[in-house]
């Protein structure tokens, strides 16, 4: 149990991260955005992920809903740690599955793969939710993994 509940403070930790880093706080955003002013425009010559073109309106969007994720999995990481895990279950479901909301959303880009690795990402959460419903902490675990490695996958091939 020593090495779940360290594996569970890690991914904690990870999500932590994830959501400050996503969600531009801390001391990071000033240093980036002279980073920035430095460089122009160096950064998008230099990142050869795919640019889903959104709108500023769209962008912003898109980013609070990705930040929403990453709060959910910090959610669940931490409700695992309790073993609380028909709460966890409910806001995998709810806030990561594949909701009539969330299969509108993923209609709306112009990227068909981006479409479909977003439907895969929700397919997913209810996945998670199922597992977690089992009270199973390995396969919750496995399941969260799988999960978070559409995260992983998007983020690598995709940019705003």
């Amino acid at each position: 149990m020593k090495t779940v509940a360290r594996l569970l403070g890690l991914l904690l930790l990870n999500a932590s991260a994830m959501s400050g880093f996503a969600a531009g706080s801390g001391d990071m955003e000033p240093m980036m955005h002279q980073h920035n002013m430095q460089h122009g425009n160096a950064h998008d010559v230099m990142d050869s992920r795919t640019s889903l073109n959104l709108s500023p309106e769209m962008k912003q969007h898109q980013l609070s809903n990705m930040r929403s994720h990453v709060e959910a999995v910090q959610s669940i990481v931490g409700l695992l740690a309790r073993e609380e895990f028909d709460r966890a279950a409910q806001i995998a479901h709810s806030r990561l599955g594949l909701t009539e909301e969330m299969q509108k959303m993923c209609g709306m880009f112009r990227n068909e793969e981006f479409n479909q690795l977003g439907l895969a990402f929700h397919k997913s959460g209810d996945d998670l939710g199922n597992a977690l419903q089992s009270k199973d902490m390995a396969k919750s675990l496995q399941a969260l993994h799988s999960t978070m490695e559409y995260c992983v996958q998007c983020h690598a091939k995709f940019r705003q």
